[in-house]
């Protein structure tokens, strides 16, 4: 991975090749509830949120990734969207695509995946009580989705409330819930929270009894 010179976030960086985007260094596992990976990822967790917009903001730090412990976690909620993609979208994603084809021996490794029908949402709290509804787009939310929608035999509604059944009764519900949360370079500057959810971190829950 090398950093992508044409975004002015300093956490964006971008693979080196398309056929060697990633080297595989080695593998953290969950053991004892995770602590290996705890010990990474919760090393700077913010826990308000006018904070973590203050420090996208701010042009020293221009933060774009962060770990995020909400408060409270108050809902988790489904909404229909368009179906297909935005065609504009389409065409210039292709032309880019094969731009980077040009440069290669390879075949265009680019495909174009179904579009979700639905948004989903976490609706929360931070520790000031501010409320906030962000969208969660992350790869595994989409492909529960379709799975579920598969097992349902096509019915959508039971396939949302499936969703929400992992994201709100499991994740939020008996696990220690932490976001990812990231920004997009067209609205880091400009959106008044530039910030959707983009994964989560969600590990048992440790009685603090255990702890003595």
């Amino acid at each position: 991975m090398v950093r992508n010179d044409s975004d002015f976030r300093p956490e964006s960086f971008r693979p080196y090749s398309i056929e060697k985007a990633f080297d595989i260094i080695g593998h953290i596992n969950t053991d004892n509830n995770w602590h290996f990976r705890k010990e990474i990822i919760l090393k700077n967790v913010y826990t308000d949120l006018n904070k973590l917009i203050a420090d996208a903001k701010d042009k020293t730090k221009l933060i774009s990734l962060a770990v995020f412990k909400p408060t409270r976690v108050l809902d988790f909620i489904f909404e229909e969207v368009e179906r297909v993609w935005n065609k504009t979208k389409l065409e210039r994603l292709n032309a880019r695509a094969l731009q980077l084809n040009l440069f290669s021996n390879s075949e265009n490794p680019f495909e174009v995946v179904n579009k979700l029908p639905y948004k989903f949402s976490f609706v929360f709290s931070d520790e000031n009580g501010r409320q906030s509804t962000l969208m969660i787009e992350d790869w595994e939310t989409g492909q529960l989705y379709w799975n579920c929608l598969k097992k349902h035999e096509g019915n959508e509604q039971k396939a949302c409330e499936d969703v929400r059944k992992k994201y709100f009764d499991d994740f939020a519900g008996t696990k220690d819930l932490y976001f990812y949360l990231g920004t997009t370079r067209e609205f880091h500057l400009m959106a008044p929270n530039p910030f959707i959810i983009i994964g989560t971190f969600h590990p048992k829950r440790v009685d603090q009894l255990s702890l003595f």
